[in-house]
């Protein structure tokens, strides 16, 4: 009785708190699924994660070789190596055309911690913040962990599913916005958008006073035409980037902001505290990623090789309709025509015919059960092999 009482008291006081009452990722849940089975001995087609399947730059490697040559690896500053937030500055300046000062570059421990400075430096527990459904799912579930409201805006096809402006104050007349986010390439319909539509989104949000936040991780994954930066566009934006997509360092765990000038200080202080810094191995690597951008986008024609299979193949295998794959490697699929689940179509498909794929509920609480996203970020010989597989289990 008194263990009983205790055990009763312990779970008690270790209760988790109601911030972290968050939804899974369900990509991780379906790769430990995959993982079982390849443990078994079977032979998964991994499209479920956006994991390149090429590794980082040669020359990335070659400086995290030399780094470890010569020694200690110590903390750096809490904004980033200098001559790395002077070679992101510079990217800017050579790609966009775009002056950005290196003062506000800040290097980040991948997108994901450039998304929880960025919340922490620009909104209050319960300020409500717009995302677009279907979107990444880390963008509500950081939001609510640190007591934001997530308001969800529905794209359509009219759109493009790209979030305009009219849509943008739509919802803020109905209850005042904070701010909002988005991405372009998109994850996970691969929508883009164009300088005008993005100018426009960009211009709305700060004549009502909504602080913006562009997520530009998949810029140099665009196949439909050149990504637009915020950065060009306003220097009140926050831009979110990441060494993870075009560059294949998802493992290394680095990307960086472009941060209003009034929000470098408040950051730093933010990043001397949560993580004091980037690693160093990471950012020197990273530095050194910009100039194999030859070898990185040898790799991007490959995805639009593999884009280019499932455009021609899925619909053979009976699935016919997805949405735009302006850029990034992901195709979001209708399925509604075989299911109203998609949790348990991926299930089904992932066990009966070892090709994992997404979800769309994990994307799109509102209609996602209808949709499968699929990664094309893996060789072109898996991509032909998943067609395959998809068609024959359809069947």
């Amino acid at each position: 009785m008194h263990d009983a009482t205790l055990r009763n008291r312990l779970a008690q006081w270790l209760e988790p708190s109601r911030r972290s009452d968050v939804p899974p990722f369900m990509v991780m849940d379906v790769m430990a699924a995959a993982a079982r089975i390849e443990a078994a001995g079977g032979h998964v087609i991994h499209m479920e994660v956006g994991q390149p399947s090429a590794g980082a730059p040669r020359t990335a490697i070659a400086a995290a070789h030399a780094a470890l040559d010569a020694g200690r690896i110590d903390y750096t500053s809490a904004l980033g190596i200098p001559s790395l937030r002077d070679r992101i500055a510079r990217h800017y300046r050579d790609v966009y055309g775009c002056a950005v000062s290196a003062e506000r570059v800040v290097v980040t421990t991948g997108s994901s911690g450039g998304f929880i400075l960025a919340f922490l430096s620009m909104f209050e527990p319960g300020d409500r913040v717009a995302v677009t459904v279907p979107g990444y799912p880390p963008y509500r579930h950081i939001l609510t962990a640190l007591g934001c409201e997530p308001v969800l805006i529905e794209t359509t096809s009219e759109t493009r599913h790209a979030l305009t402006g009219e849509a943008l104050l739509a919802a803020h007349r109905k209850a005042p916005l904070k701010g909002v986010l988005v991405g372009s390439p998109a994850n996970p319909t691969g929508t883009m958008m164009s300088r005008e539509a993005l100018s426009g989104l960009i211009a709305a949000a700060q004549d009502a006073g909504i602080r913006f936040i562009s997520d530009e991780i998949y810029h140099g994954l665009d196949y439909a035409f050149p990504a637009v930066t915020a950065a060009a566009l306003s220097e009140h934006a926050l831009v979110i980037n990441s060494f993870s997509k075009y560059f294949c360092m998802t493992g290394w765990r680095v990307g960086w902001m472009v941060v209003p000038e009034i929000l470098v200080r408040p950051i730093e202080r933010l990043q001397q505290n949560l993580s004091i810094s980037v690693p160093a191995l990471s950012q020197i690597a990273a530095e050194a990623a910009f100039d194999g951008t030859a070898e990185m986008d040898a790799i991007k024609h490959g995805y639009q090789e593999n884009r280019r299979i499932l455009i021609d193949g899925l619909p053979k295998a009976g699935l016919s309709r997805f949405l735009p794959a302006d850029g990034a490697f992901y195709l979001y699929t209708d399925v509604s025509d075989f299911t109203s689940d998609s949790f348990d179509f991926a299930k089904q498909m992932l066990e009966q015919a070892h090709v994992a794929a997404t979800p769309g509920i994990d994307f799109d609480p509102i209609h996602g059960r209808s949709f499968i996203r699929f990664s094309y970020a893996r060789s072109a010989d898996e991509m032909r092999e998943a067609v395959d597989r998809i068609a024959h289990w359809l069947k």
